[in-house]
């Protein structure tokens, strides 16, 4: 980057928002002699009706706070600035920081940081914060629940994930994709799959389709650390025999007594179970084995 003088050319989209071309990206891209990172999962949002689309159903106004997570060239950044919210973006690659930085050109924090380790309390500091993100798949499930169970100052998210991450996500009791996932993310929040992104809008184009996904937090659930712990270890344990009977897949870890005082079947599998009914079961088990 050191010497390279950067000129951007934005696209102007309907309602005014701004943002980069596939075009335009490829150009800055190479006059920087970058190239996507396959091992950080670099698929670069190209399409600006995408990036409209992100910000609508983010629900990004002038009042908002928000903390997209990696921003890349900065095509949804420029958009999601132009609502006039205020804006930090947290990048890990510090390749791209310098092109960032001359792409915004002042308008948004840029914190050059792994979403995973970075100090949320300085980054998102009060309460109501809205994340948007094209989350790399490989830590986009990982992260969605991080943020829920440790980051309450993130009021509503819109992320980009691969649509099986997505569905998972977003699943409820009946659901195909329902799993110890979606029971994590039900304990904090209400996530729902609001859109379909398909593979052309990236570059490159990944192999996979996506999905946006929005989640919004609700109330916390009346219940203490110690049972939330709980019913991790149940989910961990009765998931990875999912195909079995609790009473089959939780042999050693619970008793009779666990499943008469909270009204959980033997014959039940985990995923015929909602959240509530996971905490009930989670603090019967606990109160029996105290």
């Amino acid at each position: 980057m050191a010497g390279v003088s950067i000129k951007v050319r934005l696209v102007s989209l309907a309602g005014d928002l701004v943002s980069l071309s596939i075009v335009e990206v490829k150009r800055l891209l190479e006059k920087a002699g970058i190239a996507p990172k396959k091992s950080l999962g670099q698929n670069f949002v190209v399409d600006p009706n995408t990036v409209k689309k992100i910000v609508r159903l983010a629900q990004i106004k002038s009042d908002s706070r928000v903390v997209e997570i990696g921003p890349g060239l900065g095509s949804l950044t420029l958009a999601l600035i132009d609502t006039g919210a205020e804006v930090s973006v947290v990048e890990t690659d510090g390749a791209l920081i310098p092109l960032l930085a001359e792409v915004l050109n002042g308008g948004a924090r840029i914190v050059h940081a792994d979403a995973r380790t970075v100090d949320w309390q300085d980054l998102a500091p009060g309460k109501g914060w809205d994340l948007v993100a094209n989350l790399p798949y490989n830590i986009a499930t990982s992260l969605v629940i991080e943020l829920l169970d440790e980051v309450p100052s993130v009021d509503r998210m819109l992320v980009m994930v691969q649509r099986e991450a997505g569905e998972r996500i977003a699943a409820k009791v009946g659901d195909s994709a329902y799993g110890a996932v979606s029971i994590r993310v039900a304990l904090h929040a209400k996530a729902t799959v609001v859109g379909s992104v398909s593979p052309s809008v990236f570059y490159p184009k990944p192999r996979v389709a996506s999905v946006l996904v929005a989640v919004e937090r609700h109330k916390q659930m009346e219940t203490s650390t110690e049972v939330i712990e709980e019913m991790i270890r149940l989910l961990r344990l009765s998931f990875g025999q999912r195909r079995k009977m609790l009473r089959k897949s939780l042999t050693g870890v619970t008793t009779s007594a666990s499943f008469t005082i909270s009204g959980v079947k033997p014959s039940q599998r985990p995923e015929e179970l909602d959240v509530e009914t996971w905490l009930r079961f989670a603090e019967a088990n606990l109160q029996v084995s105290t």
